[in-house]
């Protein structure tokens, strides 16, 4: 359970720490090297783990607390909303600090990532030439899928009304944020790369060449 919250509280903090990079990257593209230095992108990633774990830390040290009516967790991990499921009465203190953690690590980095999207499409729509705007759209485009897709499925899971409780969809909604994204980070990433994206184009350009040599045989 801790590492799960762990890794997912991590990766909440981090995804706002990118936004930041690329308005940096792009709203000011000379000054790049002197913001985002080797210190600075440590103390960044520092300061994203740390909160990661720490709020983590503190969820499942109460969670572990609760009184259980049961040890069967309907849920593919150990997931902590699973886990609260089986307590035997409600806790106010443990409702309290999933909702602060929730608000400190959902809408509060979408907010920020927000407001840095904000200033970049500013930048990007005062960009003259189609080509320089192209470049820009493509430094943001793998960043925000992984956001959309993301925080889509997290705040679906940890905002949503008590009342609206499915067990079924939670599990859908687990497999998003917790297996798919995850999944889907490295292409997404990789094909901002150019050697990744000449690889990919040699190679579907030489699938209809296949195809005809063998309908020619």
């Amino acid at each position: 359970m801790y590492l799960s919250l762990a890794m997912g509280s991590t990766e909440c903090v981090l995804l706002a720490v990118m936004a930041y990079d690329r308005y940096v990257a792009i709203c000011n593209p000379l000054r790049y090297p002197i913001i985002m230095n080797r210190q600075v992108c440590v103390q960044m990633a520092t300061v994203s783990w740390v909160t990661g774990c720490l709020t983590a830390l503190l969820e499942t040290s109460f969670a572990v607390q609760m009184p259980l009516c049961g040890n069967l967790i309907d849920h593919f991990t150990c997931e902590i909303l699973a886990v609260l499921k089986l307590a035997c009465a409600s806790s106010l203190l443990m409702d309290m600090i999933m909702l602060v953690v929730s608000v400190l690590l959902l809408p509060i980095p979408m907010l920020l990532i927000c407001i840095s999207y904000v200033f970049i499409l500013s930048t990007i729509l005062r960009i003259s030439s189609a080509e320089g705007r192209n470049k820009a759209f493509s430094t943001c485009g793998a960043h925000l899928t992984v956001v959309v897709l993301y925080y889509g499925a997290a705040l679906s899971m940890y905002l949503k009304p008590s009342s609206s409780n499915s067990q079924e969809i939670d599990k859908i909604i687990s497999l998003l944020y917790g297996v798919l994204t995850p999944m889907l980070n490295p292409i997404i990433y990789s094909l901002r790369n150019k050697e990744v994206k000449d690889a990919m184009k040699k190679l579907l350009g030489k699938i209809p060449i296949a195809s005809n040599m063998n309908v020619s045989n």
